[in-house]
């Protein structure tokens, strides 16, 4: 049996991706339209041409919502992605890891501090407070042996159970528990047009880090090789935990932390069409996209009028597809 060499490897997982994004593009388009008119107030196509306030209500309310989804979704599950490279472990992830949970530490001082603060100034705390519990998780999985890979993600629960603890109690005692529901509860019904620009910078954030996307992969493979190939390995890690710190920061500020995003949607792409991160990042980033924005409105449906929060939902069908993950096996070669 003829061997498949690395170059038809590389052929075959980019015939794959440029049909999965000539697939998905298409769909998400249609369930990016398909939000638009998901909502309290019922709104069809026809109300758009008939009624002036349909699309007022759109420019303010459903097109922010929509586009607060996608991005959201998108930067988390690229992040999830370099998170894992950098840790080199398939089980871990931004909001479940320790970052999220510092970012919210970061907003919950500044909240407490400063509380006329610009929303900038909470974002720019968040992501200091983030990038400091990275680094700290990291420093922790460094000193874990290799050879018990599951040691990391129990790590990393525990370590960002301990920082949400931390959260909880200064929240108590500063009577600020219901902004800390806030923000460990993603949801989006609280977004307008005015108030999720800052997720922008993330999709920024998101869309450099594709253009690294090659020093991360090589930063996945170990310290030892990395150094060997003429990488500079500290400063792609920091580069990547930057990446990582801002990404959460952003997410926690404006929409709240939505977990398993970061998990489940790599390893997804992972198993169907492996670790080349040059070849497989735009899959992961639209993945990551489409199943945030169809829990969104799943939460918007199950309950009308009432809404389910984002992140309940994913954490049922992010439980679920990790369940598939573990017992399926991987497809690529």
């Amino acid at each position: 049996m003829r061997q498949e060499t690395g170059t038809e490897g590389s052929d075959r997982i980019r015939v794959a991706r440029t049909r999965a994004l000539r697939i998905g593009l298409p769909l998400l388009a249609l369930v990016s339209v398909l939000s638009l008119f998901i909502g309290v107030i019922d709104l069809g196509p026809r109300d758009l041409i008939q009624d002036p306030e349909a699309l007022r209500l759109i420019a303010l309310s459903r097109w922010p919502r929509t586009a607060a989804a996608l991005i959201t979704g998108a930067s988390l599950a690229v992040a999830g992605t370099l998170m894992q490279m950098l840790v080199r472990n398939r089980f871990v992830e931004p909001m479940t890891a320790g970052t999220g949970q510092g970012a919210a530490l970061g907003i919950l001082a500044v909240t407490f501090l400063l509380p006329t603060a610009p929303l900038f100034a909470k974002m720019a705390v968040a992501s200091a407070t983030a990038l400091v519990s990275s680094l700290v998780f990291l420093a922790i999985v460094r000193r874990l042996p290799p050879t018990q890979p599951l040691l990391i993600p129990l790590v990393g629960l525990v370590y960002g159970g301990v920082l949400g603890a931390v959260v909880t109690f200064i929240a108590y005692q500063v009577d600020l528990l219901q902004y800390v529901g806030v923000w460990m509860s993603g949801e989006f019904s609280g977004v307008l047009r005015g108030r999720y620009e800052l997720l922008w910078i993330a999709a920024l954030v998101a869309g450099l880090a594709y253009l690294a996307a090659d020093q991360f992969a090589i930063v996945g493979m170990g310290r030892t090789v990395s150094v060997n190939l003429g990488l500079n390995y500290g400063q792609v890690v920091l580069i990547g935990l930057v990446a990582i710190s801002v990404v959460t920061a952003l997410t926690v500020v404006t929409i709240g932390m939505i977990p398993f995003v970061g998990l489940v949607v790599p390893n997804i792409v992972a198993r169907l069409w492996g670790d080349n991160l040059r070849l497989t990042l735009p899959v992961t980033a639209l993945m990551g996209a489409g199943l945030v924005l169809v829990s969104d409105m799943l939460g918007r449906i199950l309950r009308a009028p009432y809404e389910i929060p984002v992140g309940t939902v994913f954490g049922i069908v992010g439980a679920a597809l990790f369940l598939w993950l573990l017992y399926r096996a991987p497809r690529h070669g």
